[in-house]
């Protein structure tokens, strides 16, 4: 199951990262004026306006379910060792020193 949602989390941010980069900027119709008023015509009359928002805003919503999924899933887990063959050294346990209040006045 978590890796299946990994995939799913991968595929949908490359195809956010391209739905993104397909959408044309607020500045693109200034260059209809020299000579790129064609530009858009791949979408119709209208644009790519209304396709591209909705296909964006989709895959966000998916984008951030599966993270919260992955989310809440790693916090789930037991915790593992990079190394589990390791053995745990045991505790050494240091006296510990105090300074007698007499060696602190006389010095």
């Amino acid at each position: 199951m978590h890796t299946a949602i990994i995939i799913v989390h991968v595929t949908c941010t490359l195809f956010l990262i391209l739905v993104i980069l397909l959408q044309s900027g607020k500045g693109a119709a200034m260059g209809s004026g020299l000579g790129a008023g064609s530009s858009q015509t791949m979408f119709g009359s209208s644009g790519a306006g209304n396709f591209l928002t909705k296909t964006t805003t989709a895959i966000a919503i998916l984008f951030m379910i599966t993270s919260l999924s992955l989310g809440v899933m790693s916090t789930k887990e037991k915790s593992r060792s990079v190394m589990p063959d390791l053995e745990i050294p045991a505790a050494t346990s240091s006296p510990e020193t105090t300074p007698d209040a007499e060696d602190k006045q006389s010095e």
